[in-house]
């Protein structure tokens, strides 16, 4: 079974896994045909790289004309010749000069220039890329009302760029990686370095290195080569595409990693509350927020449990609805002609499916969808008695607990777990439901983010960390970082109410100076005064 399932027999090592210390090195030659035809064939003479001969055939300017920008072609490499700054191309200070046909190739594939000379082996690179670039514009599902409303894009330079006017420090550290065997894709590795657990760095490092698949284009492959347990319906790495979010985490002493051609950054480790944190609980008042991520949390309870509960109640708890409700919701239930397992199970399916076709479609079909979906779609089956009016109601509540969580994989995971507790709640009751969560619970408390226990600063307790997790004390108590966060440096608030001290102590001598003025001059103004 085990050989069957998961690959236990003995496998072959994949031999096209190459190091990346140890790149592959083909020497050029100093006769231009042959480096030319070494190139060409290496790129299956692929009909966008072009070759400009020049200086009467002694020279070869080689390009991939899909990824290389045609102004700053000419702007770098002709308009110094044509101004007469210098005499040759190779000679340009902007160039860089290797002798390895392989980096050549490397350099093409990246929207570079190559100079070739006929008895020479120094080739010289142009960077020449071409950037087609969106504009950093808020991402549309982690909006706010407070705060910054950039976000990332698909260029990994400017993303870092976004982290870097933000933290202007000279900690932040970057490491770059390829992955990726076909696609050969960069991805950036950023923390704070002196905050950041060394050994953290080192175990993202070494999983990142055993990666070895044909196509890395988007972090959600990067998370389920990485994470600690993928078969948990849980996301172990946060997903984010704010700048400001990912500044605040490497501040804790996380890791951020970053793919080109995606906006979306892993964060990690991260924990179920990291989950239901947003950037507008810190840019509120701090009893504002706490209210607000007490509702999310309880959001959670709500959608997963609602539709369980309320089968539960219908099925085999009448007794405990009160009496005034009893005869309403006998009404509504009665001219179903299937349980209400089955009930709930349609209406769970229909606003799944409502969900997804607004999403596919374009947005002003999507939000008709959603009107109709809601309004037409919901009265008909009521008014044709397949669905009873209360699990319409239990099933919008559901969809829009689900909704309120900032991060759109935990709202995956509540949507998939309602499932299993309706199955359970249609059997067993609640019975079947405290059986789900009990389950759900010891998952959760056995799951780990890198080393970190997915339900922290809960089990194990911490009650210093709770400042942070059901409420949202005000910043300046803060004053030390989350341990879940496996952060070196404890502190990251000072003392920053001080203020409050000189004033109260002013406020105690000012009194104080007005009495010894009002003894003096009450001295001055008495009878040996006019003497």
């Amino acid at each position: 079974m085990k050989r069957l399932f998961f690959g236990d027999h003995e496998k072959l090592k994949d031999r096209t896994i190459v190091d990346q210390a140890k790149e592959p090195e083909q020497p050029s030659s100093t006769k231009l045909a042959d480096n030319v035809d070494y190139l060409t064939n290496e790129f299956n003479r692929t009909s966008d790289l072009r070759i400009r001969i020049l200086e009467k055939g002694q020279a070869a300017l080689m390009y991939l004309e899909t990824l290389v920008d045609q102004e700053k072609l000419h702007e770098a490499i002709f308009s110094p010749i044509e101004l007469g700054h210098v005499d040759d191309i190779s000679k340009i200070p902007s160039s860089r000069v290797t002798k390895n046909l392989e980096e050549a190739i490397k350099a093409l594939l990246k929207g570079h220039a190559i100079y070739i000379q006929d008895g020479s082996r120094h080739i010289s690179q142009f960077n020449v890329t071409a950037s087609f670039n969106r504009s950093t514009e808020e991402p549309q599902n982690e909006k706010i009302v407070r705060g910054s409303h950039d976000g990332f894009i698909e260029n990994i330079m400017v993303n870092i760029n976004l982290v870097r006017k933000r933290i202007e420090n000279r900690d932040l550290t970057i490491k770059y990686f390829k992955v990726g065997k076909k696609t050969n894709n960069n991805m950036a590795l950023l923390y704070l370095d002196g905050v950041t657990d060394p050994e953290l760095v080192q175990e993202i490092e070494h999983r990142l290195k055993y990666i070895s698949a044909d196509m890395i284009h988007s972090p959600g492959y990067v998370e389920e080569f990485i994470e600690d347990q993928t078969f948990s319906p849980f996301p172990q790495m946060l997903n984010t595409e704010r700048p400001d979010r990912v500044v605040a985490n490497l501040i804790e002493g996380r890791v951020a990693i970053m793919n080109e051609g995606s906006p979306t950054t892993l964060i990690a480790p991260s924990t179920f509350f990291s989950f239901y944190q947003s950037s507008d609980d810190y840019n509120m008042r701090w009893f504002t927020g706490t209210f607000v991520r007490l509702i999310r949390l309880a959001s959670f309870i709500i959608a997963v449990g609602m539709p369980a509960f309320y089968i539960a109640v219908v099925s085999f708890h009448f007794e405990v609805i009160p009496d005034e409700l009893i005869m309403p919701v006998k009404q509504t239930i009665n001219g179903i002609a299937y349980p209400p397992l089955i009930e709930a199970l349609v209406m769970v399916v229909i606003i799944e499916l409502i969900r997804e076709a607004g999403i596919r479609l374009p947005q002003p079909i999507g939000q008709t969808i959603g009107i109709v979906g809601g309004l037409v779609i919901g009265d008909a089956v009521v008014k044709a008695g397949l669905v009873s009016n209360l699990m319409v109601i239990v099933v919008a509540l559901t969809a829009i607990a689900s909704f309120v969580v900032p991060s759109n994989e935990m709202s995956t995971t509540l949507r998939l777990l309602t499932f299993p507790l309706i199955f359970l709640a249609g059997t067993l009751g609640f019975i079947g439901i405290t059986f789900g969560f009990m389950m759900i619970l010891i998952h959760m408390t056995r799951l780990e983010s890198f080393g970190v226990p997915y339900l922290s600063p809960v089990a194990p307790l911490r009650i210093k960390d709770l400042k942070d997790t059901f409420i949202r004390v005000p910043i300046y108590l803060m004053n030390e970082r989350p341990k879940d966060s496996r952060a070196i440096q404890p502190g990251v608030v000072g003392p920053s109410r001080e203020w409050k001290e000189v004033e109260r102590s002013n406020n105690q001598q000012q009194p104080k100076q007005s009495i010894e003025e009002g003894k003096s001059t009450g001295s001055e103004s008495g009878p040996n005064a006019d003497s």
